[in-house]
This record gives C-alpha cells, structure tokens and sequence, in this order.
C-alpha cells in the first residue's frame, strides 16, 4: 500500500501538472507526422544513405559496442582522440574534447573553468545549458538584454573600475536556438579583448550551417584563435550526438582533469566516432546545400514579415514565428498539423511569457514546394483568426 508521503506527493505531482495546463503550458510526447519544420537536422543527412552506410561500417570496426566505462576509466579509444582532433582542424583550434551531449558540454566548460569569485556576462536569451552551467559554477552572473552591446559595454566598464578580485568572462551562443538571430562575434571579441575578459561561444545552431564549409561563425570571423573555448554540437546539422569543447590544448588536458560531465560520464560507443567523422566529411562538402538551406531560410522569413508576422530578426535556418499567447500558440501549431506539416509551439518557460511561438525550423529534407504552402496556410490561419475576433467584437 502507498504510503502517506507517496499519496501526498502524486498529489502534488498531479496538482503541478493540471496548472501547467491551465496556463496552457503543459508538454507532451508526440510520433512527428508531416513536413517536419521540428527538425534540427539541417543539411538532411539524418536520413543520408551515405552516413548510414558509414555507421554500419563503424559498428562492424568497432572493438566493442558499448562505452563500458568513463573515458577515465576503460571507455578510451584510439578512434575518440582521432576524431576530437580532426574535429579541432575544423573548428579551427588546437584541440578538441568530445562530450556525450552539448547540454553537458556547456555544462563542464562552465563549470571547470568559472570559479567562484569570477565574473559572466551572459546574453539573455542564452540556451538553458549555458544558464545552469553559470550556476552550478557559483561564479557571478550579469545577464545583458539580448545583443545590447551597450548594456553589455557598460556592464563591462563596471565591473573593470570595481575592485573585484576575480576574472571576467562574456558568454554566447552565436546562432540563437529560439530566435534565429545571430550575435555579432566580432563587436563582442573587440569589447572582451578591451576590457580583458574571456569570451566564451556556443556554436550549437551554426555547426555545419554556417562559416566557410559550415566551420562555424567565430572561425568565419578569425577569433577561434583567441577564445576560451568554443562549443559545437554534433545531434544537429552533423545528424549524430554528443558534442565537442574546442580551444587550447591546455584547456583540453584541464577539462579532462576537472569538468564533472566528463569525468563521471560513461563513455559513448566506440563506433559513434565513426559517425561523426563520416559526418563531418559530407558536411564540408555540401556548400551549395548550405547556399540553399539559408536562402530558402531568409525567403521564408521575409515573406512571413509581408504578412505581418513577428521572425524575432531572425537571419538563419531558425524562423520563429512569434505568436503571443500560449493558447494562440498551440491553436496555429493545430491548424497547420492538420494541414500536414509537423510544427511544435514553443512556450514559456522556454521563451518569455507573451512571446509564445512556432518555431520552423528549415532543412535541406523540405522542398521548397511546401514552404510555399506552410506561407498560404499561416496566411489563411491568420485570416480566420482576425475574422473571429472581428466576428467577436461586434
């Protein structure tokens, strides 16, 4: 029988979940169906004959199939050390440290280099991996509104004429997961080296997309060389998982030695290796797919703002399309699943509260096709919606 406790915690637990749906907030599991717009999949290759092919060879290579310990311990491999360094030739750094996913990337860079006494300035609408990576450090977080660089200009200034005994970091994703925008690497990089702050740069939505041979924004920019460390992740454009802290050599050997999430994490297959390497060779050769993907992208986005629609100054794959409410929100990702194309509303607390939206995520895998269709249905949605208010109000 249940005891006491465990009756009042399902209470608790079922009382939490029904005022999540209340506000319209609650989230579920779902099969996708449709023109996938949910996808971070952005070159296609998720569904690659190519790197399939690649995988199968890579298990059949393989000295084992499972990590069977931290790579500390028993789950090191010749094919992970070969992997991490072709993967710092294509980020354009010494060295490369491979994490079992980019959540606990961030997380360990975060974590093993920030100390208590420094610190962070961090844009707004940074991802959650990065946010909890500032707190698990203890250090001192400023967050800056979203690409201000004269609130973070200021904050900067500040913070030099304190008399504050730690150091001073500047931390950003470069491609934004939720708006679609991009920061501007090189301002950020000129106010760090001014004020003598390290800058810190999440690569996640711009590996294989963006930079010459989809090598990232800060390489495009010439700054790898004088970063702390770069994230890039591999479960998107590269279709794998796991993800890569690239910078020094002496922050390699650093992070083996003190980022938690690796220490303590069992080691990923062998044969994973192989797959990121299969990976990261088709993805330097596909430019024209790039080319593509990013205008497509761009068209989208401005023919959604002729409607009337907010793209949050999205310039990237990203195009959110900014709703409002939570109920808005779900009530056009409906309406368009059940026009065929598989869109999720993206709601608080993901997103701020009143700026609830579709999130549409383009890939090489759409046909152009079918853009053009998700436009006239948001159109006709949009139409229906200030027809029924209108209807409402009389």
């Amino acid at each position: 029988m249940p005891s006491e406790f465990h009756r009042s915690f399902q209470r608790e637990v079922e009382d939490g979940l029904r005022g999540l749906e209340a506000r319209d907030q609650r989230r579920s599991l779902a099969d996708i169906r449709g023109v996938n717009l949910c996808s971070n999949d952005y070159l296609g290759l998720a569904e690659s004959d190519t790197l399939r092919a690649a995988v199968v060879d890579a298990v059949r290579e393989a000295p084992r199939v499972g990590g069977t310990g931290s790579r500390l311990l028993s789950g090191n491999t010749r094919a992970w050390e070969q992997v991490e360094h072709e993967f710092a030739e294509f980020a354009g750094t010494e060295s490369a440290l491979y994490f079992g996913s980019g959540y606990a990337a961030n997380v360990g860079l975060l974590t093993a280099v920030l100390r208590k006494s420094d610190v962070i300035f961090s844009d707004q609408l940074n991802h959650a991996s990065l946010i909890d990576g500032l707190r698990l450090s203890g250090a001192r977080k400023v967050i800056f509104p979203h690409l201000d660089l004269n609130a973070l200009e200021a904050g900067l200034r500040t913070q030099a004429k304190a008399d504050w005994p730690g150091r001073r970091f500047v931390v950003t994703e470069s491609v934004f997961s939720m708006d679609g925008d991009v920061a501007p690497l090189p301002e950020i990089s000129a106010l760090c080296e001014r004020f003598g702050a390290g800058l810190i740069v999440d690569e996640a939505h711009a590996t294989g997309v963006h930079g010459p041979s989809g090598r990232g924004m800060a390489l495009a920019a010439g700054l790898t060389g004088g970063l702390v460390g770069v994230t890039h992740t591999c479960g998107k454009a590269l279709a794998s998982a796991g993800a890569f802290v690239c910078g020094s050599a002496a922050l390699r050997e650093h992070l083996i030695n003190h980022a938690r999430t690796f220490i303590f994490s069992t080691a990923m297959p062998p044969y994973l290796s192989g797959q990121i390497r299969a990976a990261l060779r088709l993805a330097q050769g596909m430019d024209a797919e790039r080319a593509a993907l990013l205008a497509g992208s761009r068209r989208l986005a401005a023919r959604l703002q002729a409607q009337g629609y907010d793209t949050a100054n999205s310039s990237t794959q990203i195009v959110p399309v900014v709703i409002g409410g939570n109920g808005e929100a779900l009530a056009a990702a409906e309406y368009l699943g059940a026009e065929g194309f598989a869109v999720r509303a993206i709601r608080p607390p993901t997103v701020e509260d009143g700026r609830a939206r579709l999130r549409l995520s383009v890939t090489c895998a759409i046909a152009s096709a079918d853009l053009e269709r998700l436009e006239n249905c948001l159109t006709t949605w949009r139409s229906q919606r200030l027809a029924a208010a209108a209807a409402g109000c009389s």
